[in-house]
């Protein structure tokens, strides 16, 4: 399909009403978000009825001429803009040309975290928006069953979570603004066993059997979890530092915490067969 007329004008209507979903209040208001990006967009495109208009240069149309027709074949109004209008669009300093409108896609927790779930993220004052999209995309690639955000932590339609879980966020269910003790007493409830990761962790990765269903906590990038969330846990787990750094950074701790639970329930037959 040809191309309309380009979109030059960063005052049009479209255009406004597209850039304001930088601001959560907004999102919230509109339920839309901006996935930005070609892997983004991608993903949001291929789950079907979540994008409800894509914005494209025509460098970019070029480019990623399947996204884009995928998107017309979806009934999506494809819409072609200047460098100008992507840049005022855009939420990174050097645009990849390629920007979509999505409706949410998060569920109730329990949608998200049902009977037979396995491995869930739970991310409890999680503030910085580049350390939850990493470890919602770390999640997916874990294969675990869902992400959960609590109400205290960052918003996951932030343009640079959506960007750093690189379309994470459009493959598994993702529950937000739920309160942390109502998730845990969800988890247990559905047969998960709850883990805090923390630093003061009497435990270590290497103590714990993994090979069961498991729920994960994890917390703030600064001071870890509050005393109140850590007592909720069944127990405290620490990742083990064997050589001399300090600690590491919450998407790293994250990263080892997923994938040993991923690899020793991948190696236990029956917690496959029983679920537990």
């Amino acid at each position: 399909m040809a191309a309309g007329p380009e979109l030059t004008n960063i005052r049009s209507p479209r255009v406004k009403a597209a850039r304001r979903l930088a601001k959560r209040a907004f999102r919230e208001r509109d339920r839309a978000f901006l996935a930005e990006g070609p892997q983004a967009v991608r993903e949001a495109v291929a789950l079907g009825g979540v994008v409800t208009e894509m914005f494209v240069t025509a460098e970019a149309r070029a480019r990623h001429a399947e996204i884009v027709e995928q998107a017309i074949r979806a009934g999506v109004p494809v819409l072609s803009v200047s460098g100008e209008v992507m840049a005022e669009l855009a939420q990174t300093v050097t645009p990849q040309g390629l920007l979509a409108v999505c409706r949410f896609v998060h569920v109730p927790l329990t949608e998200a975290v049902g009977p037979g779930a396995r491995l869930v993220a739970v991310m409890a004052h999680v503030r910085d928006p580049g350390n939850a999209g990493t470890v919602l995309r770390t999640a997916d690639a874990a294969g675990a069953d869902a992400v959960v955000f609590t109400d205290a932590s960052v918003d996951p339609y932030n343009g640079k979570c959506v960007r750093a879980g690189a379309g994470s966020l459009f493959h598994l269910p993702v529950a937000i603004g739920v309160n942390v003790r109502d998730a845990v007493a969800h988890m247990r409830a559905t047969g998960l066993r709850v883990l805090a990761a923390d630093g003061a962790g009497t435990a270590t990765l290497d103590d714990v059997d993994l090979g069961h269903p498991t729920a994960w906590i994890f917390g703030n990038e600064a001071w870890g979890l509050p005393d109140d969330v850590l007592a909720l846990a069944d127990e405290v787990v620490r990742v083990p530092i064997y050589g001399r750094a300090e600690s590491l950074n919450l998407a790293t701790a994250a990263a080892v915490c997923l994938y040993a639970s991923a690899q020793a329930m991948r190696a236990s037959p029956r917690a496959v067969a029983s679920g537990g």
